[in-house]
């Protein structure tokens, strides 16, 4: 018979309380409620289950009878509850894969906030480029990245979300080249040492494809792995140097920006999650700080939280 367990519910409050007012405040619903789910129960199974009264409830042979059977079915149903509350995998520490710079200029103040809120989980952060965190998400290594966009790496298979734009920036230290009032195309700036992202990274597959966009070819004088060392080596005058707008903000007082004559789109940080994701409370915990839960769904093309 197809009896849904909420008339059980109700029916096992009312039973172990003798009284459709107390069941009705323990169960959070109206006592009008509680007394429909009975009569509903009653009605189901052909008997009844209680002797009302004005003063005072009972059961009947057949509702001792079952509440016999029903309250160590509640009880196991609760203790299973307890049990998956408690579980350690509740505890399970937060993996996230990121590049360094990702970790260092954009996440910092949200695992600050993840660690406060908290404390007993830990988070355990792989540093890789944004391909590379793909790869990771994939082999189950994380529960999701945070990673550049556009990303070659990432598909309409997987789920991913836009969880900021930013700019990036031709940069030269204030010492140096005496460009900063003048606008300059991308072929004058290929006359100039560049320093930039190793190739494998999507900050340097995107550079390569905007001057090739416009038929020129981008020849770095270095290829590092980090953001921080190509300012910091931009600072001495070594070269000049494009980074997020966001990781400018930090050292801005050392460099001043190159005007630009073409426009440079805007690219994105993208947010992909594990398709386990549900199993982890600290992954979800985590991904609340950027969009509700419900908008975890897959998604052919990142999309802006509005």
């Amino acid at each position: 018979m197809d009896i849904s367990f909420e008339l059980y519910k109700v029916f096992y409050y009312v039973a172990t309380t003798l009284s459709f007012s107390e069941a009705s405040r323990q169960l959070f619903i109206s006592q009008s409620a509680v007394s429909q789910s009975v009569k509903s129960l009653e009605q189901k199974l052909g008997h009844p289950l209680f002797v009302r009264s004005t003063k005072k409830v009972s059961l009947t042979p057949e509702g001792e009878s079952l509440l016999h059977h029903v309250e160590p079915a509640v009880n196991l149903l609760y203790e299973g509850e307890n049990q998956i509350r408690n579980s350690p995998s509740l505890k399970a520490p937060l993996r996230i894969g990121a590049s360094d710079t990702i970790c260092r200029y954009f996440l910092v103040p949200y695992f600050k906030r993840f660690h406060r809120e908290f404390p007993d989980i830990r988070i355990r952060v792989i540093n890789a480029t944004s391909g590379g965190c793909v790869s990771l998400l994939r082999n189950n290594l994380v529960d999701f990245i945070v990673a550049n966009y556009p990303n070659p790496e990432l598909t309409q298979k997987d789920s991913f979300f836009v969880i900021r734009e930013f700019q990036d920036i031709f940069v030269a230290g204030k010492k140096y080249f005496n460009l900063e009032e003048q606008v300059l195309s991308l072929s004058q700036l290929t006359s100039y040492p560049i320093l930039m992202l190793e190739k494998d990274s999507a900050t340097s597959q995107f550079l390569h494809q905007l001057f090739t966009k416009h038929g020129l070819s981008l020849s770095p004088e270095a290829e590092l792995s980090s953001n921080d060392l190509l300012l910091d080596l931009a600072q001495i005058g070594l070269g000049i140097t494009v980074v997020p707008d966001y990781v400018l903000k930090r050292r801005s007082k050392d460099f001043y920006s190159l005007n630009i004559r073409e426009n440079i789109p805007k690219r994105q940080l993208a947010l992909a999650c594990s398709p386990q994701i549900s199993s982890s409370a600290a992954a979800q915990n985590f991904l609340r700080y950027f969009l509700p839960l419900e908008d975890l769904s897959p998604a052919a093309e990142p999309k802006k939280p509005s």
